[in-house]
C-alpha cells in the first residue's frame, strides 16, 4: 500500500500504460456558477465540471469511459460490442455511438423497467447510430449481467469476437477515466488558486470509484460525496473500494482504499431509480433557470439536490469551494418531459 501523493501528471503517466482510443472532448470546462451558488446560499462557491460537454452524441460521462472500454475492445480484436441497461440509458447511447465511430457492431439490450420504449430521447439516438436494440425485462445487475454474457457466448460460438459488460473488467477500467477527471479538475483548480472544499458526482459504480481514487491518488483531504442514483444487491462502499483498487492495479499503482473511505450516499434514490424526486426537480429547476444548464432527472438532478441539501444544513463554512462533476444524461429530458417538469405541468 502506499500514501505516496502523486501529481496530475502522474496519474496522467500511469493511464498512458492502458489501450486508449480518443473519443471524449478533453479537458472539459470547470465553470463556476455563481447565480446556482447565491440560490443555494450559504455564501458557498459552486463549480460545474462540464463533463456534459464531453461530446460523443450530446456528451456524458461514459465519453470518458470508453475511451478506456471501447480501448480495450479494440486492443483485443474484438469486432462488436454487447452491451445493456435501461431503455433510457445514457451509457448504452455512448457506447453506440463510440461503436459507430470505430466501426464496431453494438447489439444493445434493454431492460424496460420504469420506461416507454418509444423512439425519444436516449433510445431514438441508439437508434440513428445503428445499434441493435432489444427490450428485455432482465432487471439491470446481476439478472442483465447474466443475459449479456449469454448473449456474448452465442456470438461467440457463431464465430464473433465480442466485447461484452463483464462487470470485473468493465468497471475499473471506466473508474480509470475519473480518476483523469479529478487529476483534470486539481489541474483547472491550481490554475485559479483554489483548493476544493468538496467533490460531488452521481454515481453507485465506476465513475464513483474513479473519483474516489482519484482523490487518494492526488491527496486530496476534501470529501468525495457520491450521490447513488440507484442501489445494488450488494454494499456500495464495499464494492466501490474494491473497483478503484483494481482500477490502481490496472494503473501500475500501489495506492488501496477501503470501504470506510467511501461516501456513498442512498437516501437520494427515492422515490426509485429512474423516477424523479421533488429535491431532484427543485434541483434541474435551479439550475436551468440560473445558469442555464440542464440535469437530468435521474442522476445529476439528484446529485445537485445533495449539494443543496448539505449547504442548506451548514456543512460548508462561507467561501467554500463546491465542485459538482456534471455527468451529463440531457437526452432523457426529452424522452419524458414529464418527469422533468414542475408537478403542475407548466
Amino acid at each position: 500500500m502506499s500514501d505516496r501523493v502523486l501529481s496530475p501528471r502522474d496519474v496522467h503517466t500511469a493511464a498512458a500504460r492502458l489501450p486508449r482510443v480518443r473519443l471524449a472532448h478533453l479537458p472539459t470546462p470547470l465553470e463556476e456558477a455563481p447565480r446556482l451558488a447565491a440560490a443555494i446560499g450559504g455564501g458557498v462557491r459552486v463549480f460545474i465540471k462540464r463533463d456534459d460537454c464531453t461530446g460523443l452524441l450530446l456528451g456524458g460521462n461514459k465519453a470518458r469511459h470508453n475511451e478506456f472500454l471501447l480501448g480495450d475492445a479494440v486492443d483485443r480484436g474484438c469486432d462488436m460490442l454487447v452491451w445493456g441497461a435501461g431503455v433510457q440509458s445514457n451509457n448504452c447511447r455512448q457506447t453506440a455511438a463510440g461503436c459507430a465511430k470505430l466501426g464496431l457492431e453494438c447489439r444493445l439490450y434493454l431492460s424496460r423497467m420504469n420506461y416507454k420504449t418509444e423512439p425519444q430521447g436516449n433510445l431514438l439516438l441508439d437508434y440513428l447510430v445503428g445499434a441493435h436494440v432489444e427490450f428485455t425485462d432482465a432487471a439491470i445487475g446481476p439478472e442483465l449481467d447474466e443475459l449479456l454474457a449469454a448473449k456474448a457466448e452465442e456470438f461467440r460460438a457463431a464465430g464473433r469476437k465480442p466485447y461484452f459488460w463483464h462487470r470485473p473488467r468493465v468497471v475499473p477500467l471506466a473508474a480509470v477515466s475519473y480518476a483523469l477527471c479529478v487529476a483534470e479538475i486539481a489541474e483547472q483548480l491550481k490554475e485559479n488558486g483554489l483548493t476544493p472544499d468538496a467533490l460531488y458526482v452521481s454515481s453507485s459504480g465506476g465513475t464513483g470509484a474513479g473519483v474516489a481514487l482519484g482523490k487518494k491518488l492526488l491527496g486530496l483531504t476534501c470529501p468525495a460525496r457520491l450521490i447513488c442514483p440507484m442501489g445494488w444487491p450488494w454494499h456500495i462502499p464495499t464494492a466501490t473500494a474494491a473497483d478503484a483498487n483494481s482500477a490502481a492495479e490496472m494503473l501500475g499503482l500501489l495506492h488501496r482504499l477501503t470501504a470506510v473511505e467511501i461516501d456513498a450516499d442512498e437516501s437520494y434514490i427515492a422515490p426509485g431509480y429512474g423516477l424523479p424526486s421533488a429535491a431532484g426537480r427543485e434541483a434541474l429547476r435551479l439550475c436551468a433557470t440560473t445558469e442555464a444548464i440542464l440535469l437530468d432527472p435521474v442522476y445529476t438532478a439528484k446529485a445537485l439536490a445533495a449539494v443543496i441539501a448539505d449547504v442548506r444544513a451548514e456543512r460548508y463554512r462561507p467561501g467554500a469551494v463546491l465542485i459538482f462533476i456534471h455527468t451529463g444524461g440531457v437526452p432523457a429530458v426529452f424522452a419524458e418531459p414529464e418527469k422533468v417538469l414542475p408537478e403542475t405541468g407548466q
